[in-house]
This record gives structure tokens, C-alpha cells and sequence, in this order.
């Protein structure tokens, strides 16, 4: 198998990574053939999923624009994955330039592609570490160079949680990051669900099981159960709702049905 000239030493590239299978869903050039083999895997049974992996992007677009609506500039996307066009960094700046962006993620070649990307950019931070101990987000010296936390931080958990079972306490880990935060923080977030996804349950069972071959099994939670990571939080309004359904931009026409597949919403803290 060649070795891709961008890929950092000492990672297996004969092992399928997540951030890099949503890479492919998005049509970029960071993945390796295990991560294309795989995503196909999970396409022949959900074909519409990189139209549900769109919603998400232009859900965080519009949540990020929120954000800097009220006052909001410090940003922690946990789980970034691969940057592409029109990622938080984008959307921030756009609407911002002072905005301050630290990318988490345990996959060691996102942290390598974002330190890369964003190698002559002060504001910008990326680090190696797990939504699952907010201890190493908290304290990485790169955080701490780059966020305030006596001021409103937007905490980014965009396709995340759910991909951490209910056994690693991802209720804890959000809410250890919320106690970290000032009041007035945001909780950003998005989670997969069976509600909305235009297939039968056990198509959908069918691709959740390619994710569990490579060990990294999905949580697929109720909508009362994802309300839950908002404990402390007061919810934006409309609540947590549909992709598509969060504050669209305008008047929108039905989107392709795979895009109201799982949860959105924000809250803020009191």
C-alpha cells in the first residue's frame, strides 16, 4: 500500500478512521483507501448520508454565525476532523477576524493536517486530545493560549457525541466543559438519531454495524436523551430540532430528506 506523502509518520494507514471516512463523505483528498473502502460500506446502506454530513456543515455555519452575534469569538471544536472549505475557522473569521479557533481531536492525522493548514495563523490552535477527558482539552497549553475562560467560549460538538457510548460518561464530559466556561458560553452540538432517516431501521442498523467492524460504534439517542447534554444550559430557540429546521438562513425549500436525519440545537449558559 503506498504511503501518501502527506500522511505523519508512525500512523497505520491500513486502519479506517472516522474523521477521515467524513473526509470522503465530503468529497476531500485527506483519507486513505481504507477510509474510502469503508465509507463505501456505509453508503450502499445510507446513500444520502453526505447529505446529511452537508446539513450538518451549513447547521454549524449558521450556529457560528450566532455566535458572533452575541459577542461570542473563542471557539472549541471538539471532534473537528479534517478542515475543509467553509469550516469553523471560515465561518468565524468571515463574521469576526479577531474570532480564536483550538481544534481538538484524537486523530493524529487531523491534528497534523490542521497544524499545517493553519501553521501561519496566531489564532488558530490544534490539539491532540479525547472529548472523553475535557481535562486534556482544558489544560493544553495551546488552549490555554489562546482562550479566555473568563469570557463566553462557544464549546463545538458537531458529530461527536455520539460515537461516545454511555458507558465513557459523555453527559460528565459536557458538563465538566460547561462548568469550565464562563456564563453566557454556548453549547453547539449535533447528534445522530433513527428520527428523521429516510430508511428502514434496519438499513440504518447496517451501517451503524460497519462503524462497530472498526470499533468505533455509534450511540444513536432519542431526542430526550440528547436534550440531556443541555443541563445548564438554556436552549436558543427554536430548540433542538432538525438540521435544516435551526434558524435557516431563509424560507427554505424541502431539503433532500436525508438531511433532517438526526438533532441539532444551542444553548446558553446560564
Amino acid at each position: 500500500m503506498e504511503r501518501p506523502a502527506w500522511a505523519p509518520p508512525g500512523i497505520d494507514i491500513s486502519v479506517p478512521s472516522v474523521s477521515r471516512m467524513h473526509d470522503c463523505y465530503l468529497g476531500g483528498s485527506h483519507n486513505f483507501e481504507i477510509d474510502r473502502r469503508t465509507a463505501r460500506g456505509v453508503l450502499e446502506r445510507l446513500p444520502g448520508l453526505p447529505k446529511a454530513v452537508q446539513a450538518r456543515r451549513a447547521f454549524m455555519r449558521r450556529a457560528v454565525a450566532y455566535a458572533v452575534s452575541e459577542g461570542v469569538t473563542q471557539f472549541l471544536d471538539i471532534g473537528c476532523g479534517i478542515p475543509s472549505f467553509g469550516g469553523v475557522h471560515e465561518a468565524a473569521r468571515a463574521l469576526s477576524p479577531g474570532a480564536v479557533v483550538v481544534h481538538a481531536d484524537h486523530d493524529p492525522v487531523v491534528v497534523a493536517h490542521v497544524r499545517h493548514e493553519f501553521a501561519d495563523d496566531p489564532g488558530t490552535a490544534a490539539i491532540g486530545a479525547d472529548l472523553r477527558r475535557p481535562r486534556q482539552i482544558l489544560d493544553s497549553p495551546e488552549t490555554a493560549a489562546l482562550i479566555d475562560f473568563d469570557r463566553p467560549v462557544a464549546l463545538l460538538l458537531l458529530g461527536v457525541l455520539h460515537f461516545v457510548p454511555d458507558e465513557d460518561d459523555p453527559y460528565g464530559a459536557v458538563a465538566r466543559l460547561r462548568d469550565a466556561t464562563a456564563p453566557g458560553s454556548l453549547l453547539v452540538l449535533t447528534h445522530a438519531a433513527y428520527d428523521g432517516v429516510p430508511a428502514p431501521r434496519a438499513q440504518v442498523d447496517a451501517a451503524i454495524g460497519v462503524y462497530r467492524d472498526i470499533r468505533s460504534p455509534l450511540s444513536m439517542r432519542s431526542q430526550e436523551q440528547i436534550a440531556r447534554f443541555f443541563e445548564g444550559y438554556e436552549m436558543v430557540e427554536p430548540g433542538l430540532v432538525s438540521m435544516p429546521q435551526w434558524r435557516p438562513d431563509a424560507p427554505a425549500e424541502q431539503q433532500d430528506p436525508y438531511a433532517y436525519s438526526g438533532f441539532a440545537g444551542v444553548g446558553r449558559s446560564a
